[in-house]
C-alpha cells in the first residue's frame, strides 16, 4: 500500500499573489428569473423593474426585466471564490468603484475575471495581508456589465501548508 498524495481545492495564500495577473474565471453562470426574483424578494428590494413583468416590458429603453445589480455583484464575486479566495481569506475590508455600465437580463451568461491590483502585509495582523482585486463582468456577447474593486484580507501560507 503506498500513501496517497491529497490535494483539497483551496484559493491562493497571500504569497501566491502577483499584481498584474488577471484570473479568468470559468465557467460563467446564466442567470435565470428565479434567481433575479428569489434574490430580489430574499433582499427586500421591491422594484418593479425585478418584479413586473408588463411595467419593464412598458418602460424604455429596455423593454424588459433588469437583473438586480446587488445579485450581479455578488454573482461576480462568487465566481472567483474557488480561485482566488476559498479557505484563505480572512474577510472582505470594503468594496469601491462599483459601476454597471449594461444591465444583465434573464438568460444571460455572467462570466468573471479577476486583476491582482495590489498586495501588502498587514501592520496589525502578523500572519495575513491584504489584496486588492478589480473584478469585471462580463455577459456572453463578451460586453462589460460590472466592474468593482475590493479590498480582502488574506491569510499567509502556514508552516505546515502543502
Amino acid at each position: 500500500m503506498t500513501d496517497k498524495r491529497i490535494v483539497e481545492q483551496r484559493g491562493l495564500w497571500f504569497e501566491e499573489f502577483e499584481p498584474g495577473v488577471i484570473y479568468k474565471h470559468r465557467p460563467g453562470r446564466t442567470i435565470t428569473e428565479a434567481d433575479n426574483v428569489l434574490f430580489t424578494t430574499l433582499t427586500m428590494n421591491t422594484q418593479a423593474l425585478h418584479l413586473d413583468a408588463a411595467f419593464a416590458d412598458a418602460l424604455p429603453p429596455f423593454h424588459a426585466r433588469l437583473v438586480n445589480s446587488m445579485f450581479t455583484l455578488s454573482t461576480l464575486v462568487g465566481l472567483s471564490v474557488a480561485q482566488l479566495t476559498q479557505g484563505t481569506i480572512v474577510g472582505n475590508l470594503g468594496f469601491s468603484d462599483i459601476a454597471f455600465p449594461r444591465p444583465l437580463f434573464h438568460g444571460d451568461t455572467l462570466y468573471a475575471e479577476s486583476e491582482v491590483i495590489d498586495k501588502r502585509e498587514s501592520k496589525r495582523r502578523p500572519g495575513e495581508g491584504i489584496v486588492t482585486f478589480a473584478h469585471t463582468g462580463r455577459n456572453q456577447h463578451g460586453d462589460v456589465v460590472a466592474t468593482a474593486s475590493r479590498k480582502t484580507m488574506v491569510r499567509k501560507r502556514p508552516a505546515d501548508a502543502v
